[in-house]
């Protein structure tokens, strides 16, 4: 992919000499805004209130067990290895990234189990364990997706402030492709008879929280890229590509404040002119918002001053799911399951329309597993396991289930139930380190709006330019980056929203004359303590 915005790359370090950008959370949208507007040539400061960067991409370790908190792998890393590359650094040689043979174990409940890769003879051949007509019309399936994933990528690389972006040519180009009311689960009825084997082509749209039979048909390309592109596993996790960001922007001469929570965006005259933290008031010229949307704006801004984003306005939003966590360091290796494992419930549609729901915790569900320590040793002690467990579940809402202990403690027991299903055995007594986070817990504790991990849901009318702007529409020189934003939520994408945003802040600041951010004055908008980004 080429920058979304070439001219502001070309724009001379110079220009941006004197500008301030600071930046509201150092997640991988963060991290990445700040490695292009310092080598821009701006003075950039990230305020996080963790203890360390990189949101919920960063790692937790615990007894010598290593676990990424959320993303588990790199899919399309070419978008990452970019603005590496445009910054003057070499992801790869700062980040051992191992291209997975073994794509992951699916594990359907009533049979049978597939081993995926990205040989395309070999998909094949396992999708015949399903249907051996459906078998047939894999490449057709790839051979079709690769011309949507291409004719798409363009849309994705810049932002889209009105409906008058549909019309430009780009666009115009991809909707003959996109079948926009369609559902992913319609449009792979086109290819696939069988159920199963269109789940094993869908169930990709968990990564947005949502159900393949709601996720818009677009959402076909993220089985394709597994397929055509592959996953990465980078060694020592997911931190460790968030501790090269941070490597790579510090030496830029990115500031980042660490333990620093952002308690307000300083406006005047219906503009950001900087940021109010407990160590002050400093000043800046652009802000970039790095937080969950919905959460973090409403705490940053007043809802006097977001006419389009009310408070009122981010209520009626659909939201995509929750998940309850578990991370589990075992006694012993698990040589025998692959690094990742997707186990289906045999009522998958009927799973999913609970969790949409919300109301209940089905004891028939569906999980995500990694067993990365089959690829990488290094993040459990020696002779030992480091698992991740993931279950989606409803997100928080009036009416809606309630996360006390014995919440989770059910949840918890649902959890080791459905991994002897799936085949992993009884558990319990190799437990050395445990674990769980709630959906509650990812409000409280992560800022994540209604503990819906993958933001907004990307419903039709909640996509491009319906979608929060990378430019903020409601306040002048605030802009925001991360899942919440358009492009949308996944690594690769925020990636993506990130450069967006970074090159429409270059290009907004080297219109500036000379710095015009102030420090407070009487009458300027302020606003109580803000969320982590």
């Amino acid at each position: 992919m080429a920058p979304s915005l070439p001219p502001a790359s070309q724009l001379a370090s110079s220009s941006l000499a004197s500008k301030k950008v600071a930046i509201v959370g150092a997640g991988p949208g963060g991290l990445a805004a700040a490695m292009l507007l310092a080598h821009a040539g701006a003075k950039v400061t990230v305020y996080e209130k963790a203890s360390q960067p990189g949101g919920r991409s960063a790692f937790m370790e615990i007894d010598g067990f290593r676990f990424d908190t959320g993303p588990t792998f790199f899919l399309y890393p070419e978008i990452l290895r970019e603005i590496f590359t445009r910054c003057g650094f070499d992801l790869d040689r700062m980040v051992k990234l191992t291209r997975l043979k073994h794509l992951y174990d699916l594990v359907f409940e009533d049979g049978p189990r597939l081993g995926l890769t990205t040989d395309p003879t070999r998909l094949e051949a396992e999708i015949a364990k399903i249907s051996p007509e459906d078998s047939r019309q894999v490449r057709r399936f790839l051979k079709d997706n690769r011309g949507k994933f291409a004719r798409f990528i363009a849309p994705l690389q810049r932002p889209f402030n009105s409906w008058r972006d549909l019309l430009k040519p780009d666009m115009l180009r991809a909707l003959p492709v996109l079948s926009p009311f369609s559902s992913i689960d319609k449009d792979l009825s086109r290819y696939f008879k069988n159920p199963r084997t269109r789940l094993a082509f869908s169930f990709q749209s968990k990564y947005l929280g949502m159900s393949p039979y709601r996720c818009p048909s677009l959402f076909t390309i993220l089985s394709f890229m597994e397929h055509e592109y592959g996953i990465y596993h980078p060694e020592g996790g997911t931190g460790s590509v968030m501790a090269a960001m941070t490597e790579a922007a510090e030496s830029l001469g990115v500031t980042i404040r660490l333990n620093t929570a952002v308690e307000t965006i300083v406006t005047k005259d219906g503009k950001a002119v900087g940021l109010k933290t407990s160590e002050g008031t400093q000043s800046a010229d652009a802000v970039i918002v790095n937080g969950d949307f919905a959460r973090t704006i409403q705490k940053l801004l007043p809802d006097t001053s977001r006419r389009k984003w009310s408070n009122e306005a981010l209520a009626s939003k659909k939201y995509s799911c929750s998940t309850f966590m578990m991370y589990l360091g075992l006694r012993g290796t698990m040589p025998g399951k692959g690094h990742h494992t997707i186990f289906l419930s045999s009522d998958y549609q009927s799973n999913f329309a609970e969790i949409e729901a919300g109301k209940i915790l089905s004891p028939r569900a569906s999980l995500y597993v990694q067993n990365a320590c089959v690829t990488d040793p290094t993040l459990a002690p020696e002779g030992c396991t480091a698992l991740y467990v993931l279950m989606p579940v409803g997100n928080l809402r009036e009416g809606g289930y309630q996360w006390d202990e014995a919440a989770t403690q059910e949840a918890r027991q649902i959890v080791f139930n459905r991994l002897r299903d799936a085949g992993f055995g009884e558990i319990e007594d190799r437990i050395m380190v445990e674990k769980t986070v709630t959906p509650l817990d990812w409000q409280e504790e992560y800022d994540v709006h209604r503990g819906a991990v993958f933001n907004l849901a990307h419903s039709l009318d909640q996509m491009l330019h319906l979608r929060p702007h990378n430019r903020y529409e409601d306040v002048g020189s605030v802009y925001l980056a991360g899942g919440g934003t358009h492009p949308g939520s996944g690594l690769p994408v925020i990636f993506e929203g990130a450069r967006i945003s970074a090159d429409l802040v270059i290009r907004d600041l080297a219109k500036m004359p000379a710095s015009i951010a102030e420090m407070p004055t009487p009458g300027l908008t302020l606003m109580p303590e803000c969320s982590r980004g």
